[in-house]
């Protein structure tokens, strides 16, 4: 009779070589790419196992960075975007560089100081078909493009609008300096109210005047 072979075995952490870092299922991993002139990939980690040999596996679900969509990198990508894909692999655990966190999009824009191992995601993507969870986000400014995390933005008091210095004609000096700041619309309606406030309307501002008296 074949002897069976021993099963994989489920292991509740991997220590990353070289390193006193603590890999669990659910943490997010640096992984050497095959090309030493890419970046490292980024993962999550669902699952490590161990063969009767002892080679430790990881069951992980890739991110992608936007270049390597099917859409590319577009201007309002942030320099640290990951999109959580829908292509899960199986990995040799040796090819783990180090961790990394991804944020959620809110709780990256929080962040006081962005580190080298912090990213941020915001759409889960299809690998296949190149589709986007939420197909849809808000956009901001005149130029109506979606919240680029990089690029410094500054809020119209009237509106609440965001807007993009250089869409303003601004340079970004010049809008750090800025203690207020009205977009054109609100600037614009805030003059017609202005002038509006000059002309007292209403009868009790206006001057009495006084009847002329007939000449004898």
């Amino acid at each position: 009779m074949a002897k069976t072979k021993p099963g994989k075995k489920d292991l509740d952490s991997y220590t990353i070589k070289g390193t006193n870092k603590i890999v669990r299922p659910g943490d997010c991993v640096l992984m050497r790419p095959s090309d030493s002139d890419k970046p490292p990939y980024v993962a999550r980690v669902e699952k490590i196992e161990a063969d009767h040999r002892n080679n430790v596996k990881v069951r992980v679900r890739w991110y992608y960075r936007p270049e390597e969509s099917i859409g590319g990198r577009r201007q309002f990508h942030g320099a640290k975007e990951l999109f959580l894909s829908d292509h899960f692999d199986v990995q040799s655990a040796h090819t783990i560089e180090g961790k990394c966190t991804v944020h959620s999009f809110k709780n990256y824009t929080k962040l006081e100081n962005v580190g080298a191992e912090d990213y941020f995601c915001r759409f889960e993507y299809k690998a296949a078909t190149g589709g986007f969870t939420p197909d849809r986000v808000a956009v901001y400014c005149k130029c109506e493009m979606p919240y680029n995390p990089d690029d410094l933005m500054v809020q119209c008091e009237g509106c609440k609008d965001w807007f993009h210095p250089s869409c303003m004609g601004m340079t970004i000096e010049e809008a750090k300096k800025l203690d207020h700041f009205l977009c054109s619309d609100c600037s614009s309606e805030n003059e017609a109210k202005r002038s509006l406030n000059a002309f007292p309307v209403s009868p009790s501002a206006e001057a009495k005047v006084e009847p002329k008296r007939r000449k004898r």
